[in-house]
């Protein structure tokens, strides 16, 4: 396996886009701090950011999942183009000719998007910690630690998501139609949900039952928006008459569902390599 995430390294090392790419996108997960400076005025209401709990312990882990997983279209971006490379610059056939089997070639893929996802996790959860140690009340053990299962949704989403890229990057080819398929996809998805929830089944639950079970409202699913758990929204809320009473769990079944996903694209991308002439 370090010999298969070693190719793909040396890879990406010599493509500038790609750094760019992934340089880009961690630089503005540390960004996330500067929410803290952002203040508004709603009337005669002001109020700051960082002063509504948004980086307190154990709050900060959702808030930071949910913020940063709205970045992953950079590192998304770098894995379709790390496919539609291989056909424009025929490193794929090379690859082949030198031995390379196409399960151990799509085996290397899925590797880089382990580590990907990997250190995008760590270098969340260090950002976490330095921004909640900064801001938050509350820095005791069992608090700062509580909550992390935020993490996990975060990795698996990010897992699930770039093995989605993988899949579309060699099933398309050419990265800027393979992108263009995955933002369709996601209208596509939007617009079931439209026609199930107001057409077909109205006041019921069975649209987000049914609609949990496609890829990206799964991958999205595993971290809900957490604004509305803020204490200024909630107040608002209850003022004009509304109960906010959402879910905001991370649930086992919501994991092993972008999970499983995970695993049929990887099926689906050395299915697709072994049945085409390359």
């Amino acid at each position: 396996m370090l010999r298969l995430l070693q190719i793909e390294l040396h890879k990406l090392r010599y493509s500038r886009s790609a750094k760019v790419l992934i340089i880009t996108y961690f630089i503005l997960i540390t960004f996330i701090a500067l929410i803290a400076s952002l203040e508004f005025d709603i009337g005669p209401i002001h109020f700051r950011l960082a002063d509504q709990g948004i980086f307190n312990f154990p709050f900060i882990w959702h808030f930071n999942s949910y913020i940063a997983a709205l970045l992953k279209l950079f590192l998304a971006i770098v894995i379709v183009s790390m496919m539609s490379n291989e056909y424009s610059n025929r490193t794929l056939k090379q690859n082949l000719i030198d031995g390379l089997s196409k399960k151990e070639f799509v085996l290397s893929k899925f590797i880089t998007v382990v580590l990907f996802s990997l250190i995008s996790t760590l270098f969340l959860v260090v950002v976490s910690l330095i921004l909640g140690y900064s801001f938050s009340d509350f820095t005791e053990l069992s608090i700062v630690f509580s909550d992390m299962e935020y993490i996990v949704g975060y990795f698996v989403k990010l897992l699930g998501f770039f093995a989605f890229c993988m899949f579309v990057g060699i099933l398309i080819k050419r990265s800027a139609f393979a992108l263009g398929f995955l933002f369709i996809w996601w209208i596509f998805e939007g617009i079931l949900y439209g026609v199930l929830n107001f057409k077909l089944f109205r006041e019921s639950e069975l649209p987000e039952n049914i609609m949990q079970f496609f890829p990206l409202t799964a991958m999205s699913n595993l971290v809900v928006e957490p604004f509305s758990r803020l204490t200024f929204i909630k107040t608002a809320a209850t003022q004009i008459g509304e109960e906010l009473d959402k879910d905001y769990g991370v649930h086992w079944y919501q994991l092993l569902i972008v999970v499983i996903w995970t695993v049929l694209f990887v099926y689906f991308s050395l299915a697709l390599l072994k049945k085409r002439d390359l």
